[in-house]
C-alpha cells in the first residue's frame, strides 16, 4: 500500500454503530474490529516499536523488576520525537470514534503511549487510568491498538464492565495493592477478557477497570495507545503526586480550571 493510501485511511470517518455508542456509555469500553487495516498496522507499527527500543530506559532484567515494570516498557508522547508516529497519532479517524463514543462535539489530545509487555512481562494489575489525571469530566478516553493479533497468552487487556460508574479504588495506584484490592472488590462486574484479532482496537473510559494478563508467549505484545479528552475538558487541581506530575508534563502547568490548549493538547477531532 503507498504511503498516500496509508494516509487516506488515517483520515477516513469510520462509521461508529449506534449499538457501539450504546454499549460503550453502559459499559464504559467497546471492542471495534477492522479498524486499521493490517498494512497501516504493519507500515506504523514497525516505526512505533523502532522508537520503544531507541527511547526505552528500563534495561534491568525481569527478576529484578518491580510489578509495575515487569507489567511493559512504556514510552510515551512519540508524536514528539518522529513526524511518521505523529501522522499515527494524529489519525482523525481514530479521534473520530473516540469523540462518537463520548458523544462530545470534539476531543483534545492528553497523550500517547507506546505499551510492550515483553516475553514473560507480568500482568498490569487492575487500575483505572484517570486516577493519574487531574482532569475534572469523566469524558475522557483510550485507544488501546495492537500492533498485532493478541491471543489470550499474550495478555491482551480486559475489562470490569459498568465499573466507571462506581467510585471504589478511585484512590488506588496500579501495584500488587490495587490487584488484590480490586480482584475482590470487582467480583460484582462481569469480567470481557478476549482475545483481540488484526485490527481490533478497543476505547475504555478513564474510570473504568481493567488489567492484563501476562505475556506467556514467546513474541512482545506491541501496543500503540493515545488517550483523548472532550475538547472542553478542564484541569482540576491535583489531588496526588501523580496527578501533579501529570498536570506539569502533558498539561504544560496551564491554571486550574481552565481548558488545555496549549501547543501539547492539540484538538485532534471535531465535528463542528
Amino acid at each position: 500500500m503507498q504511503k498516500s493510501a496509508l494516509l487516506e485511511e488515517l483520515s477516513t470517518p469510520y462509521a461508529v454503530p449506534a449499538e457501539a455508542v450504546t454499549f460503550y456509555r453502559e459499559n464504559g469500553y467497546v471492542k471495534l474490529k477492522n479498524v486499521l487495516s493490517a498494512e497501516a498496522i504493519a507500515y506504523y507499527g514497525e516505526i512505533i516499536t523502532d522508537l520503544v527500543f531507541k527511547l526505552n530506559k528500563l534495561t534491568k532484567p525481569m527478576e529484578e523488576r518491580t510489578t509495575y515494570e515487569k507489567a511493559f516498557l512504556q514510552i510515551m508522547n512519540l508524536w514528539r520525537e518522529d513526524e511518521t508516529a505523529k501522522e499515527f497519532v494524529f489519525s482523525k479517524r481514530l479521534a473520530q470514534i473516540a469523540a462518537d463514543l463520548m458523544e462530545v462535539e470534539g476531543v483534545r489530545l492528553y497523550h500517547d503511549q507506546a505499551l510492550y509487555k515483553e516475553p514473560s512481562g507480568g500482568i498490569t494489575p487492575w487500575h483505572a487510568d484517570q486516577f493519574y489525571w487531574p482532569l475534572a469530566s469523566p469524558k475522557t478516553v483510550t485507544v488501546w491498538i495492537p500492533l498485532q493479533a493478541t491471543p489470550l497468552e499474550m495478555g491482551p487487556l480486559a475489562f470490569a464492565e459498568k465499573s466507571q460508574l462506581v467510585e471504589i479504588g478511585r484512590d488506588v495506584e496500579i501495584s500488587d495493592e490495587s490487584e488484590a484490592l480490586m480482584q475482590q472488590s470487582l467480583t460484582q462486574f462481569n469480567l470481557n477478557e478476549t482475545p483481540f484479532d488484526l485490527g481490533e482496537v478497543s476505547y475504555h473510559a478513564g474510570w473504568l477497570f481493567h488489567r492484563a494478563g501476562a505475556n506467556v508467549s514467546n513474541s512482545p505484545r506491541k501496543v500503540m495507545t493515545m488517550i483523548y479528552m472532550d475538547k472542553d475538558q478542564q484541569i482540576m487541581a491535583p489531588k496526588n503526586s501523580y496527578q501533579k506530575a501529570d498536570w506539569e508534563t502533558w498539561l504544560a502547568s496551564a491554571p486550574v480550571g481552565s481548558t488545555p490548549e496549549s501547543a501539547l493538547n492539540p484538538i485532534l477531532f471535531s465535528h463542528s
